[in-house]
């Protein structure tokens, strides 16, 4: 994800009219800066364009709406996880610890490249019935892109209880790790063992 622009940065940047599309990537890097700084909470359209130095109708126009924001910083998210599982699944061996190691790795690594803003994010999107069916259909795909890295391994067809029980604790030790509570190699290796465990049952 590109940095976040500065304060002192932001009135220059808005001064200029910008195409439409890096209009959004800049409001897009003020959300995080300040679902960053001051929490999931502050992040409403009106305090996005006072912060860009845009009026509320330009915020409005791209997103529509908190949800609408909210979705969209998700969804980058959500993207960078799938790329980063791509890029791994690709040149990982094939056993079933390569890939365990794979995707214990590139959840982690995601979640510590948004840092600790995605939580609240993740949280949010909990509190409506819009995010929360946005949610669930990004984690649908990526846990059907795991089952179908695991299930060639695994000695019964994955069930879907096993598999959600995969990304419970991917999510939450990712976040732990995150917030500085454990070690980002203990982490992955908490995670890698939950995906094995899950694969080998019979």
């Amino acid at each position: 994800m590109s940095s976040n622009p500065s304060k002192a940065a932001l009135p220059a940047a808005a001064k200029k009219r910008l195409p439409k599309d890096e209009r959004q990537r800049q409001l897009i890097d003020v959300a995080w800066a300040i679902v960053r700084g001051e929490g999931t909470d502050a992040l409403t359209l009106g305090h996005l364009a006072e912060r860009a130095g845009v009026t509320k109708p330009v915020v409005y126009d791209h997103f529509g709406s908190r949800t609408g924001l909210l979705g969209v910083l998700y969804a980058e998210y959500d993207n960078r996880q799938h790329a980063l599982l791509d890029q791994a699944l690709q040149a990982s061996g094939k056993s079933l610890g390569a890939v365990a190691k794979v995707i214990a790795g590139a959840y982690v690594e995601c979640v510590m490249a948004m840092g600790r803003e995605l939580p609240g994010v993740s949280a949010a999107l909990a509190g409506s019935p819009e995010l929360d069916a946005l949610k669930k259909a990004h984690e649908a795909l990526f846990l059907a892109k795991c089952r179908d890295a695991l299930q060639p391994f695994a000695k019964q067809p994955l069930a879907q209880a096993g598999m959600r029980a995969m990304l419970g604790a991917a999510e939450a030790v990712s976040f732990a790790a995150a917030a500085g509570e454990i070690e980002v190699a203990d982490a992955r290796h908490e995670i890698h063992d939950a995906i094995v465990r899950i694969a080998r049952r019979t």
